[in-house]
């Protein structure tokens, strides 16, 4: 399995003069994640996908020899659209600002994933983000109850060519490190509490 980090965003939602993956908690969020993905010794590869939009993010992913996977940074669905296409493995895609994100999560993640499915998003639901304080734009209903994404898919890119209709599987996991994913200041701020 291989492990891609969303790295090429421009963090417009954060408001800020620095690049977002560059905020620190503990260490760079970004650095932060890549060890996560790398306790978890579940993947062969992990590779970071950078753009244009975070020249200082993808120089500190350099710096650290990660594995860099240089798009246009068009947007997101386009970016991960270019790097599923290079690939052919089952992968477990990650955004880059999930500060809590750790090798266990990772472990009962996958160990719940059905590798018959294309495509797996995981979920947490919007009274537990409501629980912690945050808030999504993105929320939708599945299984009766309204849902958020946490950034975090498995996909088997063997199976797929293009991101146009792919039936996709959700798994509901209201778990801390998985939901507290940093959009806002505000997100960064509540960070620091807690």
């Amino acid at each position: 399995m291989i492990a891609i980090v969303m790295a090429g965003g421009k963090g417009s939602r954060m408001n800020l003069d620095e690049e977002k993956l560059l905020l620190k908690y503990k260490k760079h969020l970004i650095l932060h994640v890549i060890d996560a993905l790398e306790n978890s010794k579940c993947f062969s590869k992990i590779l970071a996908v950078t753009s244009s939009n975070s020249p200082k993010t993808e120089k500190l992913l350099k710096e650290n020899n990660i594995e860099l996977f240089h798009t246009s940074g068009v947007g997101y669905v386009e970016d991960l659209n270019l790097v599923l296409k290079s690939l052919n493995d089952f992968v477990f895609i990650t955004s880059a600002d999930l500060p809590y994100l750790d090798g266990d999560i990772i472990n009962d993640i996958i160990n719940q994933y059905d590798s018959k499915n294309i495509w797996t998003t995981i979920l947490v639901t919007k009274k537990f983000l409501d629980s912690l304080h945050l808030t999504s734009n993105y929320n939708f209903s599945f299984n009766n109850q309204q849902c958020c994404y946490t950034g975090i898919s498995l996909v088997n890119a063997k199976n797929i060519s293009t991101l146009d209709n792919v039936i996709e599987e959700f798994i509901i996991l209201d778990d801390k490190r998985v939901a507290f994913n940093l959009n806002t200041k505000e997100d960064y701020d509540l960070l620091s509490t807690t």
